[in-house]
């Protein structure tokens, strides 16, 4: 059993997990996630039968207390053949790092992968009643583009020296040049943060083009109603590129607020993550 030291917030644990789990299918070990043992009880993968907290808390001592080994991934292009070779024969094995990757089998088993992140029942339908309340406001409009907006503050404001972290006009911006390119659709914008000071009146008085939501949901929550969007806008962050995971949704990484809007897919973004 490989037990999954995941770090950081969900999106970021759903990656982590991701990679080391089709590594373990490719090389017929089971995989455990510590953080979906536990910490997000929103997910198909939570109810599956590895992932329940005995199990997290005797990987988390047995490494704690050296009772069984652990390597980590902490270095980004290092040779990593010794933890390799330690994961393919060691019976436990806590494994952790942001690096551990394998693109190309993440990609071969990322049927599984969804599977294991579908969302519950209960999720879903949240998603769905707030997709259904604003298709019943827009009835003398219909509904023809759903655009998903994630705006990321917190950390952002030092993460990469503050780079991403975008004001409230920025991201106005953004979203009224994505409606322009739309003259002849009405278009929803779903706005998802972590901002909870967001200044919402802000963006309901300057886009007055579009229905502005803001679903306020749990994480997931938020992250199931935007993988249902039809396209995704967001600072570059886990957050959307795992939204846009799902469905395969077009995603626009803000990577230079007055830059032209080139969307992307996760196929392509989830190997240039910052």
């Amino acid at each position: 059993m490989i037990f999954v030291h995941d770090k950081g917030r969900m999106a970021n644990n759903m990656l982590q997990y991701g990679h080391v789990y089709a590594w373990g299918r490719e090389h017929g070990r089971a995989t455990m996630s510590m953080r979906f043992a536990y910490k997000y009880p929103w997910f198909h993968i939570c109810h599956t039968r590895h992932h329940h907290f005995r199990n997290y808390l005797f990987a988390k001592y047995a490494a704690k207390w050296h009772l069984i080994p652990t390597v980590r991934f902490d270095t980004e292009g290092a040779d990593y053949s010794r933890e390799e070779q330690l994961m393919r024969h060691v019976r436990f094995i806590y494994v952790g790092g942001w690096y551990a990757r394998w693109y190309d089998l993440f990609l071969k088993y990322k049927s599984e992968i969804l599977e294991l992140f579908a969302f519950d029942k209960p999720v879903e339908e949240q998603a769905a009643n707030i997709l259904d309340v604003t298709a019943d406001k827009t009835q003398a409009s219909p509904v023809s583009i759903r655009l998903g907006v994630h705006i990321r503050r917190g950390d952002y404001a030092t993460f990469q020296g503050g780079r991403f972290f975008y004001d409230d006009e920025q991201y106005v911006a953004v979203i009224r040049r994505f409606c322009e390119q739309h003259p002849n659709e009405t278009v929803s914008v779903y706005i998802c943060t972590n901002d909870p000071k967001l200044n919402k009146d802000y963006y309901l008085k300057n886009l007055t083009r579009c229905h502005v939501i803001f679903p306020a949901g749990n994480p997931a929550e938020d992250l199931c109603l935007l993988s249902h969007c039809n396209y995704l806008i967001g600072a570059p962050s886990t957050f959307p590129l795992v939204a846009a995971m799902y469905h395969d949704t077009p995603l626009y990484w803000i990577e230079d607020p007055q830059a032209p809007i080139v969307f992307s897919n996760f196929d392509t973004l989830f190997r240039h993550i910052y």
